[in-house]
């Protein structure tokens, strides 16, 4: 069991972390969300021992993380980090730089484990090749095999698939968290990609303004969002009035509708003018103007510049928003 109770830390008196708190049970799986600049690595470093901290604890399980003036060494021994800076040795191969933790009075359990995290993050063919040839992915996918190479308890990831290819990170990404669950490793990972968290994280932590705005399981702060600010960490988001999308309804709030959650009508609805449509693949991102503000919506076709549409949100979305 993690504890973070009432965090606060400052870079040479510049605030960065406020009063964090939250607890994170053995096993589970936390995505921290937020803007670049905001503390997400920082509170790893923390959450590790790398940083000295002089507001408030951390604990893991019964014992506190002291920070690097009480420990020879920085770090806890029962956690691993994996930094955006991979701190992997250069002139040594691959398969050594995955075994570097790994006990050497059992040869055939460190080859075998080896092999095992080298077909884990598709890096067999480069067992052998000296690390500073290889790419920056590449570098990332050998940080991550030897991130888990001993089972740590806790597990700290910094943006871990953010150099890696598209057309292997969804593979890495399904490996590596399948994984950390089957052996029930508890994983904290920061990250600005919505597809890192929603098929595998337990809970999301968005941290804005140095201060924890929203702290839910994930899908239940997928559907009730509650700003626009964290709607906008999953995808395109707009902020509609209620009395425009049923003109029935007695009140002037306004609720998040994500793009692909509008339909286009030809004759009823939001009057929506068309500025531009960005091909996605399997649809088209319109974005467009409804009263002077924009707002972004699906749809399966391209839509001509000026035109005028009408949008609707079904009522089912409607009232999920009106929940939150």
């Amino acid at each position: 069991m993690l504890r973070v109770e009432n965090l606060t830390f400052a870079y040479n008196k510049t605030p960065v972390l406020e009063d964090i708190s939250f607890g994170l049970e053995a096993g589970k799986h936390l995505a921290v969300m937020g803007e670049s600049g905001g503390g997400k690595s920082t509170l790893l470093r923390l959450i590790y021992g790398l940083l000295h901290l002089e507001e408030g604890s951390v604990h893991w399980g019964e014992k506190k993380v002291l920070g690097p003036r009480f420990q020879l060494v920085p770090g806890e021994e029962n956690m691993k980090y994996l930094s955006q800076e991979f701190d992997l040795m250069p002139f040594t191969t691959v398969k050594e730089n995955v075994s570097q933790f790994l006990s050497v009075f059992y040869p055939e359990e460190l080859e075998k484990r080896t092999s095992e995290l080298l077909a884990m993050t598709e890096m067999e063919a480069f067992a052998d090749t000296k690390v500073k040839t290889l790419s920056v992915g590449q570098k990332q996918r050998v940080a991550l095999a030897r991130a888990i190479a001993q089972k740590p308890e806790l597990l700290l990831l910094d943006e871990p698939f953010s150099h890696i290819d598209n057309f292997q990170k969804n593979t890495l990404r399904r490996n590596l968290f399948d994984y950390l669950r089957q052996e029930g490793i508890t994983c904290i990972t920061a990250t600005h990609d919505a597809m890192d968290v929603l098929p595998y994280a337990d809970r999301i932590l968005v941290i804005r303004d140095r201060k924890i705005i929203a702290d839910r399981p994930v899908q239940e702060l997928y559907d009730q969002p509650r700003s626009l600010y964290v709607a906008s960490l999953f995808g395109e988001a707009s902020l509609v009035p209620i009395d425009i999308l049923k003109s029935y309804a007695d009140t002037k709030r306004r609720i998040i509708v994500y793009a692909h959650e509008f339909k286009v009508s030809p004759n009823s609805g939001i009057p929506t003018v068309v500025e531009r449509s960005y091909p996605m693949g399997s649809h088209y991102l319109v974005k467009g103007w409804s009263e002077g503000e924009s707002i972004y919506f699906h749809s399966p076709e391209a839509i001509e510049q000026g035109k005028r549409v009408y949008l609707n949100v079904s009522l089912g979305t409607i009232n999920k928003r009106l929940r939150q």
